[in-house]
């Protein structure tokens, strides 16, 4: 009897882990947005829902002028959409552009489901996603910074952040004293992240003085990055086939052909107007990518808006000011293409499946060859009794000959070093 029991309510536990909210999502389009962007742009807000462990009901659009000042949609499309909601027995209400505050809070006085919009949404993922103490904390920080302007009596609710009310003064509002909290939680987040951000500066400088050359991949969410990452370094970060599936950064060794070795960094996909909230938050993070030698930009080719995403990402990286860095665009997925897909770049590419063997050894011929580039070659004549210099060579250097000449008892060593790296200085007094 015991053990029945104890089934029945582990099989009611399996049953509400499983059930997913039901979801309606609202898209207006607007000039000069075309049909076929809008098109990708709902799907994309239907991919981000499936992230979050929603299920898609219903889909409804309108095209509109401009937004609805007050409600988003006009009149007509929110009488619709009333009467969805009481007959899907609807959820969740998500939007596909970020609401103001009054028109969040209109829309939450005529709906009973409960109302998000797009920045909401991928702000829960981050939520979900963030494993590190900082990632955490940095989320944290954009869901306070959102909620703030936006709290009023009905809407947003302190409590689904899982932060508590403190004491209220005499004569105090509630909605004072959750200003007032989110206030100060702001500042001590604020706080903690500084000393964070210290922390990893100081890893970076130490990197830095080593001459570590350092590789970043980059690309909008989805496009592969992990599973590359991982294919590239034998690492174990997490992967699968959903939006966000990374967002703290991981750092690993990558070992080329030759033997140079360098750190390639996994950093957080991007995607079509990332929250400004995210981007402040998370720029701490994001300056690995300032600190890359070689930007890997990967682009998912099977995706039918696969030139809207490079445009995006690029986009992004002027914003943080690093679209200096030399990059070579990666066109992942070659395996599984969309047929329509035609290359459009001008830069360096190269165009593989991660899960290829023969293709990731030609791309880790590619980077070697643009990381030469960079180099200045030497030509060296090295004494045998010199072991530890030959060693650094070939982890240090890419190095391309190396013979010996037994007469001499000498190495004859060719290859790239990076100018600025320590090991030039000591090549210099072999040099032939």
């Amino acid at each position: 009897m015991v053990n029945k029991k104890r089934y029945r309510k582990r099989e009611s536990c399996l049953i509400q882990k499983e059930r997913r909210e039901k979801v309606i999502l609202v898209g207006c389009q607007i000039p000069p947005e075309d049909d076929l962007r809008f098109k990708y742009s709902m799907e994309e807000l239907a991919s981000l829902t499936k992230t979050a462990a929603g299920e898609v009901v219903m889909v409804i659009s309108q095209k509109r002028e401009r937004f609805h000042a007050a409600t988003y949609i006009g009149k007509g499309k929110l009488d619709e959409l009333i009467a969805l909601e009481q007959e899907l027995e609807a959820d969740l209400i998500i939007f596909n552009d970020e609401l103001t505050a009054s028109q969040l809070r209109n829309l939450s006085k005529q709906l009973d489901a409960r109302v998000i919009d797009r920045t909401q949404l991928i702000l829960d993922i981050f939520a979900t996603r963030a494993r590190s103490k900082e990632g955490k904390l940095q989320v944290e920080l954009a869901q306070l910074q959102y909620i703030l302007p936006r709290l009023s009596g009905k809407g947003i609710e302190l409590s689904r952040l899982g932060g508590g009310i403190g004491t209220r003064g005499p004569g105090e509002t509630k909605l004072e004293t959750d200003r007032r909290h989110i206030r100060r939680r702001i500042d001590d987040i604020k706080k903690q992240l500084t000393t964070i951000v210290q922390h990893r500066n100081r890893y970076r400088n130490r990197r830095k003085k080593n001459k570590t050359f350092q590789i970043a991949l980059v690309g909008y969410t989805n496009a592969g990055k992990s599973t590359l990452f991982n294919r590239l370094t034998e690492a174990s970060s997490f992967e699968e086939d959903l939006l966000f599936a990374t967002l703290d950064p991981l750092t690993r060794k990558l070992v080329l052909s030759s033997g140079f070795t360098t750190l390639l960094t996994d950093t957080v996909g991007f995607i079509q107007e990332l929250p400004t909230t995210l981007i402040a938050a998370f720029r701490s993070t994001l300056e690995e990518v300032k600190e890359a030698d070689l930007l890997l930009h990967v682009v998912d080719s099977a995706n039918p808006d696969y030139d809207n995403h490079e445009k995006t990402v690029n986009k992004l990286l002027q914003e943080l000011q690093v679209d200096h860095i030399p990059q070579l665009i990666i066109y992942n997925k070659r395996d599984i293409k969309n047929e329509q897909f035609i290359p459009t770049t001008k830069r360096e590419s190269i165009f593989i499946s991660a899960h290829h063997q023969q293709d990731r050894l030609k791309l880790k011929e590619k980077i070697e060859a643009m990381i030469m580039n960079m180099m200045e070659a030497y030509h060296v004549l090295i004494p045998s009794t010199e072991g530890k210099l030959l060693s650094q060579l070939k982890n240090d250097t890419i190095l391309k000959e190396l013979s010996f000449d037994e007469e001499r008892m000498l190495y004859i060593c060719k290859g790239y070093t990076l100018k600025e790296h320590q090991i030039t200085g000591q090549l210099e007094k072999f040099s032939i």
